[in-house]
Parts: C-alpha cells; structure tokens; sequence
C-alpha cells in the first residue's frame, strides 16, 4: 500500500475513532437556558492522530469525524461549524509543534514524553482559550443570543473544556506511547 493511501485509511479511522469517542463516551451535561456541554476524551484522539499520522491529516480525522458527531447529535448540531474548525486545530497545532521538537525521530523515552506532553498542552490550550471565545461570537451573532446567556453558556464551556483539556492530555500521552511504534512507517 503506497504512503498516500495509508494516510487516507489512518485518517479515516481516526475520524470514526474520534466520532464513536464523542457520540458515545460523553457525559452531557444540560445547562440553564437550553445549552449543552459535555465531558469527553475524543479530543485526546485528535491529539494522537496528529502525532502518528501527521498534523494535516491528524487534525482533519479529529475535524470530520467529531464535526459528523455533531450533525448527528441534536443537542450539538448548531456547534458543527466550529466544532470543524478547532478541532483542526487542536490537531494541527499539537502535530506542528511534536515535529518541529523532533518526535518523529526521537527515541528517548523522557524526551518523547516531554515532546507529547508540550504539544498536548499547546493544541488544548487553544481549544480552551478559543472554545469559549468562538462559542460566544456564534451564539451572540450568528444565533442570535442574548449577551448575557451567551456569556454564561460560554463560562460554562471554558470551565469543561478546560477540565476535558487536563484529562485528554494525559490520555493521549498515554496513548501514543502504547501505539507509537506500531505508526513508525506511516
């Protein structure tokens, strides 16, 4: 099998991996005035597949599968559009930074493990900061919200995603050191 089509089939795979880790293994919580957050771990795929099959494609798998999460999922369908957007992100962020620091070719265990731990921590902060941010300009200007719910649903899903972010950088560190070895040629 040619590097290209292997890419395509990883990508794939982790969209559905990242699709079945949020539309399955989440924990909705309602919040007052009709919106939803969830505590989930499907951003820790996002993370991995960036790391084992590159950032591009990493971040699309994560884009995809967790945005085709949304469009099924009533309680999130509105959130699909960013959802596309900062999950790619997340993906390309931690991908670019784990290959500029050398994981690629790194054997150390404690220097892979830094690498992994850096650009976990550098995706999900920018899910984190941005999250909330993008989620009040949508609700505000695109949904119509009033400012005052669409601040709190927004405090709300900083504080989630902030928790979700602490979980999923652990879980993905965990991860690629139990797969790394078996994505070397890709």
């Amino acid at each position: 099998m040619n590097r290209k089509t292997k890419l395509m089939s990883y990508t794939v795979m982790f969209a559905a991996i990242s699709y079945a880790a949020f539309a399955f293994l989440k924990i909705n919580i309602p919040l007052p005035g009709g919106g939803n957050v969830a505590i989930h771990t499907a951003n820790a795929v996002v993370v991995l597949s960036s790391w084992l099959i590159g950032p591009v494609y990493g971040g699309l798998s994560g884009a995809v599968g967790l945005s085709i999460a949304d469009l099924l999922d009533p309680l999130y369908v509105v959130s699909a559009p960013k959802t596309f957007f900062l999950k790619f992100m997340i993906g390309f962020i931690s991908g670019t930074l784990a290959l500029r620091m050398g994981l690629k070719h790194e054997t150390d265990p404690k220097k892979i493990t830094k690498i992994t731990v850096l650009s976990a921590i550098a995706g999900l902060c920018f899910n984190v900061i941005f999250e909330p941010v993008i989620s009040y300009l949508y609700r505000r200007f695109i949904l119509r919200t009033g400012a005052e719910a669409a601040a709190i649903l927004s405090a709300w899903l900083g504080g989630v995603t902030a928790f979700n972010a602490v979980i999923c950088v652990i879980l993905s560190v965990l991860l690629y050191k139990a797969l790394s070895r078996h994505f070397r040629s890709v």
